[in-house]
């Protein structure tokens, strides 16, 4: 193994090993055991099935390593394991994003008290302390407003306080999230703090960068189908169909809200809405955007982002343009709206033989009992697509998400709802 050739890659899926091997790097992997396919550890070097999350098992291992092999960089893309990975970037010296500006990245409040902090433009936040500050913030701020885990994704546990008779049940909730803690779609967070945000009432869009020595070119602006009481994701659309000043305002917006975060190298993924003070940044992350967005990218635009992420790091990739053109429109459109207990699954084969689809997916099987819209992980099954731009896009993956069958004890047919682009909560 050549140590200037060698990549640390945290918790990943195996796509990303394969393109690191094709790229010539030599892969050690440290793999969680819920995570571990067989195809995986054939591709690695060495591979390690470890719980990545506990830095004190993962320390003295990662030190073993690097003496009996070397470690040119180490890598995430899975949320999970991006501070992991940034806290070996810090024990040894290497380039890419460091702990602090990582984990400022994950953790939300983290993000507002340093933006606040450096002059940066954000939205009012704080902590929960108790049912007597989620009334407090309301009365400072006003209703509606949001209540979400510090360091969670997929929109699990995210809460609208829509007014103060809310409260009560709200404070209900969390003590219920954190008892519980997250019961399915993923073994590998755990429940800690809870935020309170203002809410920023109008469409929502996420910037799709990667940044180059500090430069952060804006490869595209996706546009977003959010459900507007639980903030589901249902579906993204690119190139959006936007206002070219609007999207500059955006562009401006993440870059500037980038430089704040101090990223440097690597892809992000930045949720921004569109308020009455402009473009406020929800959320950002240093990974590629879940839910297909890689696929979408490449369809859309050419651009690879999980080989541009394993690839910059060793200089193996050239850097990109700021906002390249568009090549085609893309689209995903995720399956929602049934209730009851899955009793026939059917359209997925005939989808999935079209020739503009990218991906087509049922999440669910026969004899599971599906369960009410909450989270990213409540949705059905989904169908991505590629088309000459983003309206045709659009109209086509809405006639084929339509094809895909899930029959339900009682229902025959999903009663799937079709949501505006934007959504607004009402006060109460």
């Amino acid at each position: 193994m050549n140590p200037d050739r060698t990549l640390m890659l945290i918790g990943h899926k195996t796509e990303p090993i394969r393109k690191a091997k094709a790229l010539g790097l030599d892969v050690i992997l440290l793999q969680h055991k819920s995570k571990l396919q067989p195809e995986q550890s054939a591709l690695a070097d060495v591979t390690f099935v470890v719980d990545y999350r506990d830095w004190s098992v993962i320390r003295p291992l990662v030190e073993t390593a690097h003496r009996t092999w070397g470690i040119g960089a180490a890598l995430s893309l899975t949320e999970p394991g991006l501070d992991v990975a940034a806290r070996i970037n810090d024990l040894l010296g290497l380039s890419g994003t460091g702990y602090a500006t990582s984990h400022r990245l994950r953790d939300k409040w983290q993000m507002r008290r340093h933006l606040a902090a450096s002059g940066a433009d954000t939205i009012a936040a704080g902590l929960v302390r108790g049912r007597d500050s989620l009334s407090a913030f309301g009365d400072a701020h006003g209703y509606p407003f949001i209540v979400k885990p510090t360091d969670m994704t997929a929109g699990w546990g995210v809460l609208p306080v829509a007014g103060p008779a809310a409260v009560p049940r709200i404070w209900d909730q969390i003590q219920r999230l954190r008892r519980d803690g997250v019961t399915y779609g993923t073994t590998l967070f755990t429940i800690q703090d809870f935020l309170m945000e203002e809410y920023v009432s109008g469409p929502e869009f996420s910037v799709e960068g990667f940044s180059f020595d500090g430069r952060h070119a804006i490869v595209a602006v996706t546009e977003k189908l959010v459900d507007p009481g639980r903030f589901v994701e249902l579906g993204h659309t690119l190139p959006a169909r936007i206002d070219p000043d609007l999207e500059r305002a955006i562009v401006d917006a993440v870059q500037r809200f980038l430089d704040v975060m101090g990223l440097k190298d690597g892809p992000s993924h930045t949720e921004v809405r569109v308020g009455t003070q402009g473009p406020v940044v929800i959320e950002s992350h240093n990974r590629i955007g879940g839910d297909h967005i890689g696929d979408l990218l490449r369809a859309a635009y050419g651009v690879d982002m999980v080989e541009y992420a394993l690839g910059w790091p060793f200089r193996l990739v050239e850097e990109l343009p700021d906002r390249p053109r568009p090549l085609a429109g893309a689209c995903v459109r995720f399956l929602h709206g049934s209730s009851g207990r899955v009793i026939g699954l059917g359209g997925l084969d005939e989808v999935r033989a079209r020739p503009e689809v990218l991906a087509a997916e049922l999440s669910v099987k026969v004899g599971d009992v599906l369960r009410p819209l909450h989270n990213n992980w409540d949705r059905h099954g989904l169908v991505a697509v590629r088309d000459h731009d983003s309206d045709a896009a659009v109209s086509l993956c809405h006639e084929l998400i339509g094809s895909l069958r899930i029959e339900t004890a009682g229902q025959p047919t999903p009663a799937r709802r079709e949501l505006a682009p934007l959504g607004r909560m009402e006060r109460q």
